[in-house]
């Protein structure tokens, strides 16, 4: 198997940068007529900068509603669309799933893409793969792609006037990069591309999570004083670059696989991914059997800055029985990132584990009160 690293053409990071979007384009050869799929938040903050950036570089658009869920039947509107218009270049604007749908749809249609997050809550942007879900919002699958997005566009003065749980959650799944990354290293698994992980890719995993813990609670500060300050770009390069090149490069293990068991519960629907992600950080420790200094860093870590380290915070108090198995049954299925840790993982297993989990952030809870 041989190693890959893969990473976006560009990544541009700043206050105010949504006004180079045009120039930035122009300088990788992208060209009009442009589709930008667009949340409402986007379209209220940024309408006018894009007429004038975009404008200025000679660079046609139309906007795509986008309409707020990550399904085949959305990426299909975004792709006629994109027809219709007869577009050269996608444009996302907004949140993770805006971004995951334009890709989708410029995978589809063979175009290139252009990711312009308005909030810094994943770290999917920089990625070459879209999360599907169903009408429900469960998940469904991944869709991987042969090719990153063109240009990564951060407009860091956007995302402090984000509101902040987005900025958590963010943090909440870069969290999860230097432990998935470490457990597919000590497996030996394929990465998001199906190679082996690279030095590189190892080592922007670890700078991640050690950012996160010297930075998190000044760019939460930061982010309540909607403020862009140093310690503000380095979590939102955290949560978007350093995060997102750790987990495609690196891989994924069992705190995603949880994610995707806990989106078997209605009531998790109303949660962020990264919040969901982070409890699955402490499930996936709880499995690994980390050591206690390891699990309290996290537990503090996590109630530094506000992430979930319960089962009642993520949507899913008092799993009966059958819903727990359910959501371990989910989270082990066949093809699952759980299958990247280096040992064998049973359904009885992550039942336990997520029990585990929940014990340890409810003790964590009541020691500090």
């Amino acid at each position: 198997m041989n190693a890959v690293f893969c990473s976006p053409s560009r990544y541009t990071q700043g206050p105010n940068a949504t006004r180079d979007l045009g120039s930035e384009m122009t300088r990788l050869g992208l060209h009009g007529p442009a589709l930008i799929v667009a949340g409402r938040s986007a379209r209220a903050q940024l309408g006018e900068i894009w007429q004038k950036t975009l404008g200025d570089a000679g660079i046609a658009f139309s906007i795509h509603p986008f309409a707020g869920e990550c399904t085949r039947a959305e990426i299909s509107l975004i792709v006629a669309a994109a027809r219709t218009a007869k577009v050269s270049t996608i444009v996302g604007a907004g949140g993770g799933k805006a971004l995951d749908a334009g890709r989708a749809a410029a995978s589809e249609l063979g175009l290139p893409v252009v990711n312009c997050p308005t909030i810094a809550s994943t770290d999917a942007p920089c990625s070459a793969l879209s999360v599907i879900y169903n009408e429900e919002g469960e998940f469904q699958e991944f869709l991987i792609y042969g090719k990153n997005p063109e240009l990564i566009l951060v407009d860091t003065q956007v995302i402090a006037n984000a509101p902040v749980r987005q900025l958590i959650s963010g943090m909440g799944d870069a969290l999860s990069t230097w432990f998935e990354a470490r457990a597919c290293s000590m497996s030996g698994a394929a990465n998001m591309r199906g190679g082996s992980s690279t030095l590189a890719a190892l080592a922007l995993a670890e700078l991640c999570y050690k950012t996160l813990l010297v930075d998190g609670v000044g760019a939460l500060n930061a982010a309540k004083g909607h403020e862009v300050t140093p310690a503000l770009e380095r979590i939102v390069e955290a949560n978007t670059l350093l995060s997102g090149l750790g987990f495609e490069s690196a891989g994924l293990a069992a705190a995603h696989s949880v994610h995707n068991g806990l989106t078997r519960v209605p009531g998790s629907h109303q949660f962020l991914h990264g919040e969901k992600v982070a409890f699955g950080v402490l499930v996936q420790l709880i499995l690994e059997k980390t050591d206690r200094a390891e699990l309290d860093e996290v537990l503090s870590f996590s109630a530094s800055v506000g992430l979930p380290m319960t089962l009642s915070e993520v949507g899913c108090g008092d799993l009966s029985p059958e819903m727990l198995s359910m959501v371990a049954a989910r989270a082990i299925a066949p093809g699952e990132t759980i299958h990247n840790e280096p040992f064998k993982v049973t359904e009885s297993m992550v039942a336990e584990a997520i029990l585990a989990a929940d014990a340890e952030g409810r003790a964590f809870r009541s020691k500090a009160a």
